[in-house]
């Protein structure tokens, strides 16, 4: 049976998005401050996924029972803009979360694609050339439409709800970007970026899985029977051929399409936030 939610044991603040666009290292910075508290797991998905949404919203509150009593408390789940693959993430939401704080991170939406499909590639789920991937996995796209992701969150709590950032200016200025987020969070002080602190999640190499692959390569038996028996020399040259390191070429006609189209989201975009340096950041200046 499904227990209530906890009032004061409810998040202050989202990370909604986008998928590789930096939001596990933001995360990570964010975890890293004090007076923050983030969850663990990082990507609770719990208004997105149907089964994680079953377990109620007891459970989810539960996930912040460490926070302290004056801590901010916030969550980080990408899944909450991967329209249209979660339709009901935005109305579950809001049928918790009166007023949230909403925290966006886009990226070249081009290179956020690719990124995408690096990722599929090396988790098993295609094996396909890019051209053939975006084919048979609109979604590569779709989680690229940064103005029709947002669409439902405005709709339901308003675009003063959302501070829309990038990869792009937390890789130039991560310094003045983590003090921006952190006044839109409503942080007690300004927030400092751990300069020591490594990228996470980062896709630039990728390795394909294998068949099995949490059995025979991440069991914890396995794994050590592998260190004793396998010279490591051997187990890096295995391990290399099935690296991935170079990004992968778009076809012409490809990458022209797709940049008509995100065009027309950039346009979206900049009525929505008139002069936001993630515009040209992340798309280049706008066509005269």
């Amino acid at each position: 049976m499904n227990t209530p939610a906890a009032p004061n044991r409810l998040p202050d603040f989202v990370i909604i998005g986008a998928m590789k666009s930096g939001t596990s290292t933001l995360q990570a910075q964010l975890a890293a401050q004090p007076g923050i508290f983030m969850t663990t797991p990082k990507e609770p998905n719990f208004f997105s996924d149907d089964v994680v949404f079953a377990r109620g919203p007891g459970w989810y509150s539960g996930l912040f029972d460490a926070a302290a009593a004056n801590d901010l408390r916030g969550e980080a789940s990408t899944h909450y803009t991967k329209l249209p693959t979660y339709p009901d993430t935005v109305a579950r939401m809001a049928g918790l979360l009166a007023a949230p704080k909403l925290i966006y991170v886009i990226r070249n939406p081009v290179d956020r694609a690719v990124s995408h499909y690096i990722h599929d590639w090396s988790e098993g789920r295609t094996d396909c050339d890019p051209a053939t991937a975006f084919q048979r996995h609109p979604e590569l796209v779709e989680y690229s439409r940064y103005p029709m992701q947002l669409a439902p969150f405005i709709e339901a709590f308003g675009q003063d709800s959302i501070h829309l950032t990038s990869l792009e200016q937390l890789t130039a200025d991560p310094d003045t970007e983590l003090r921006r987020i952190g006044t839109h969070i409503g942080a007690a002080a300004p927030l400092v970026w751990d300069h020591g602190m490594s990228a996470r999640n980062v896709s630039a190499s990728r390795f394909r899985h294998l068949p099995l692959h949490r059995l025979l390569v991440r069991n914890p038996v396995a794994r050590a029977l592998r260190r004793t028996l396998v010279p490591k020399d051997m187990r890096r040259r295995i391990r290399n051929t099935r690296a991935r390191t170079e990004r992968p070429d778009l076809p012409d006609a490809l990458r022209q399409d797709l940049e008509q189209l995100f065009g027309q989201d950039r346009a979206a975009l900049a009525r929505l936030f008139p002069g936001h340096p993630a515009l040209d950041l992340c798309y280049g200046a706008a066509p005269s």
